[in-house]
């Protein structure tokens, strides 16, 4: 079996980008090798551009180490930058016919392949997905990781504050970017980073960390300064004459419109099976016209999941002297709730609060967040912080915890950081939103996201001992091996029953 992964991102990019996707694509590749009948190659796209505004094209990854280099490969000058924001609003995330045909190019060169599997549409034109009718003996999987196809902006977050359930036809896309990073710079800094990698100069090396990065950072920066006094000059001149503001809101809007659709189409047209992370995102792609007999629900395998066999639960969520130990892990980012849960802890109950011990795992230096931390400590038993953490640090950071909490204000498909916690028999205190409380399938542990009162009440009874973790773990989700997840992507690769599908969905 010859399989195509694609995402925007190389799984060994030097910048390690791509986050949680990366790591599993690396994980897969890792696993899929071990097998003698599988050959796997893998594609990016969106991030490698020639100084020059040439044509697309395909080239070997020249991008991380040279591990793999015989299958890693990516489109340069993609008509479709990514990630999605560097390309929000243009055209080419749905068509851009050069892009195809580079694409197409790719795969007669290197296929034929029996799978073709995205991880991803950014980065590439999505209609890509429509080459399927040319390749009749390959199957097309997709994985739904974030909500591209349905969101631009991926994850249903309209201007990096709030969570966004109703497009408005499209009228909340127009300007749900707080700062829309200028295509033309971002162009000219991947056009560099792509030179810069072809000689051998990349992140980790002293020309690059000390020489070509400050300067790469002291050229956006000036053309960033130039570009806004463009943009001041170009407003200036256009407040002197009248504008139909409200004709182009609606054309704009209209494209956003036609962008959702379109996708929808396109991959009810042309995908094979289309794979959700979570239950969650089965329904949310349903919703948003999906055909349902396309749609699985598909845990990522985890290698963390045979811890799950290697711990035991405890039998309570309670210590001796009445406290228990709470933990996130992850980022100092809104959208994970991490200023929700700060917000929530201050305001928490004086008796609650000296009974909580208190730790956070999570990158940055966000002053706001240490002052909090600091009024925190005063209240509560104990608060611990850690300015990040390495995934082998994770056994000794969460030695002692009762209890995660995954207190996300957005869809979260699923995090990686709950399937660890879980995979460690830490029951999780989970929103409502997102994948993660499909882990413990206990409605005792869930929360309604962005309620400070419902977090409150569940602490309470947390701390009350109400929670019975023996009826907890009985329900809870056995964790997905990497080998069961892949032995599940074979079935789906294998499936030679392609279901008949209707232009509409």
């Amino acid at each position: 079996m010859k399989i195509l992964y694609y995402n925007w991102v190389d799984y060994l990019d030097d910048q390690k980008r791509g986050g949680g996707v990366s790591q599993y694509q690396r994980n897969l590749l890792s696993h899929l090798d071990q097998l003698s009948d599988v050959e796997c190659l893998f594609l990016s796209s969106g991030l490698a551009h020639d100084l020059r505004n040439r044509t697309p094209r395909w080239s070997r990854a020249r991008n991380g180490p040279a591990k793999d280099r015989h299958r890693r490969f990516e489109i340069v000058n993609s008509g479709c930058m990514s990630p999605s924001h560097h390309s929000f609003d243009h055209p080419a995330q749905v068509s851009d016919p050069a892009t195809v045909a580079a694409f197409a190019d790719f795969v007669s060169a290197h296929g034929p392949f029996d799978v073709i599997h995205f991880n991803n549409l950014e980065g590439i034109p999505a209609e890509v997905l429509a080459l399927r009718t040319s390749l009749p003996g390959t199957r097309f999987v997709f994985s739904l990781h974030n909500y591209y196809p349905f969101c631009p902006q991926v994850n249903f977050w309209h201007r990096e504050t709030a969570h966004c359930d109703d497009f408005n036809g499209g009228a909340n896309c127009v300007d749900c970017l707080p700062f829309k990073p200028d295509p033309r710079m971002m162009r000219l800094a991947n056009s560099a980073n792509f030179t810069l990698q072809k000689g051998g100069i990349g992140p980790g090396t002293k020309l690059y960390d000390h020489g070509a990065r400050p300067a790469m950072r002291a050229g956006i920066k000036a053309i960033r300064k130039l570009a806004s006094a463009r943009r001041r000059a170009a407003t200036a001149e256009a407040a002197s004459a009248p504008q139909p503001a409200a004709r182009d809101a609606s054309q704009r809007a209209e494209a956003f419109r036609a962008r959702r659709a379109r996708f929808v189409s396109l991959i009810n047209e042309n995908c094979d099976a289309v794979l959700c992370v979570s239950d969650r995102v089965r329904q949310i792609a349903q919703a948003h016209g999906i055909t349902p007999g396309l749609l699985h629900t598909s845990y990522i395998g985890s290698d963390h999941a045979a811890l799950f066999t290697r711990t035991a639960p405890k039998e309570t969520l309670l210590r001796p002297d009445g406290t228990a130990k709470m933990a996130y892990l992850g980022y100092m980012r809104r959208d994970k709730g991490f200023y929700f849960l700060l917000k929530a802890l201050e305001t928490l109950d004086d008796g609650l609060a000296a009974r909580l011990h208190l730790v956070f795992a999570a990158a940055g230096r966000d002053p706001e967040a240490l002052a909090t931390f600091d009024r925190l400590r005063a209240r509560f038993a104990s608060l611990t912080w850690h300015d990040g953490y390495q995934h082998d640090e994770m056994d000794e950071i969460l030695s002692d915890t009762d209890f995660g909490i995954v207190p996300v204000l957005w869809e979260d498909n699923l995090p990686q950081v709950a399937i660890e916690m879980h995979s460690r028999h830490i029951p999780l205190l989970t929103a409502d939103r997102g994948g993660a409380q499909e882990l413990g399938r206990h409605a005792g542990l869930v929360f309604r996201s962005e309620d400070v009162e419902s977090l409150h009440g569940r602490l309470a009874e947390i701390l009350a001992g109400k929670i019975d973790l023996q009826t907890y773990w009985a329900g809870a989700m056995t964790p997905v091996s990497l080998d069961a997840h892949i032995q599940e992507l074979l079935g789906h690769y294998a499936d030679a029953a392609r279901p008949v599908h209707s232009a509409s969905g």
